[in-house]
């Protein structure tokens, strides 16, 4: 896997938990970008541990941006850092 995109929205266990799981229990982890409903909600992602947040409704060229960036920044070596989306 080279990217994670994950809803922090979903139930009964939210991408966001998921999200910090995975960091914590996988020593080569790969990104991991959560999307969420509010844009008031994206403090969580450092919660999370994500590298990246996205706020619903997603912009197309936005989240392509975003995920574009989070692939660079990995295979530069410069993860984990939470990106503002």
């Amino acid at each position: 896997v080279d990217l994670a995109i994950l809803d922090g929205e979903a139930q009964p266990t939210g991408g966001m938990g998921i999200s910090r799981q995975l960091k914590n229990e996988i020593t080569d982890c790969p990104p991991i970008v959560v999307t969420v409903r509010r844009r008031d909600d994206r403090w969580l992602a450092t919660w999370s541990q994500a590298d990246a947040v996205l706020v619903h409704p997603l912009d197309p060229i936005a989240a392509a941006e975003v995920v574009a960036d989070v692939l660079r920044r990995a295979q530069a070596g410069e993860l984990p850092a939470v990106s503002r989306g």
